[in-house]
């Protein structure tokens, strides 16, 4: 079940790096382009993807696994995980304009089962853009999504965006954002930043 297993995994995370943007102009990574992915671990991939496709409208690109060496420290070496663990499944998705969002389900000996809070260092969330900050509101609600308040900004660098957050069915935590006249700091800051509004630019 595992043959050729350095090699699958080896091609799935270089294949990883390729974007399409320009170079960024900074001092930093040789080549650097941007931003191509997020990796998740979840709990069941099957309701991760059902989540992603099947209520934010996501769509599936590929889904391989499983691979894993039972041997050797491999896995460690290439993951930074147990050497015993094994990735069963990832499946790559594609949610409008923006980087990918790599879901991943893993086996391993000393599995940790720990949602962080925003607050929690280590705390993250996924955050996307909406033209209309109320429909995608009332859509999730009537998903039975977990929603919380939705805030507009309209005050300081930020103001001109509304956003709030929503739960994933496993308490992965994200944000639904909207600023269809842009935020007030572009009118003064150099660096723009990148939207799907615009993502040539």
């Amino acid at each position: 079940m595992f043959a050729n297993t350095r090699t699958i995994a080896v091609a799935a995370i270089s294949a990883a790096v390729l974007a399409s943007a320009p170079i960024a102009h900074a001092d930093g990574v040789p080549g650097l382009r941007g931003h191509d992915h997020t990796g998740i671990t979840v709990p069941d991939i099957k309701q991760a993807a059902d989540f992603f496709i099947n209520v934010l409208g996501c769509k599936e690109a590929m889904s391989f696994g499983p691979f894993a060496d039972d041997k050797t420290d491999f896995m460690t070496q290439l993951v930074n995980v147990n050497p015993r663990a094994v990735i069963n499944q990832i499946t790559l998705v594609r949610c409008g304009y923006g980087s990918n969002i790599e879901l991943f389900q893993y086996t391993s000996p000393d599995q940790k089962n720990m949602t962080p809070k925003n607050s929690d260092i280590g705390g993250y969330h996924i955050a996307f853009y909406v033209d209309d900050i109320k429909a995608a509101k009332e859509y999730l609600d009537g998903k039975g999504v977990k929603t919380f308040f939705n805030l507009p900004v309209n005050e300081g660098p930020a103001a001109g965006q509304s956003i709030f957050y929503f739960l994933a069915p496993w308490g992965l935590q994200m944000e639904a954002i909207s600023y269809p006249k842009g935020m007030a700091y572009e009118k003064t800051s150099p660096i723009k930043l990148w939207s799907p509004t615009d993502p040539a630019k």
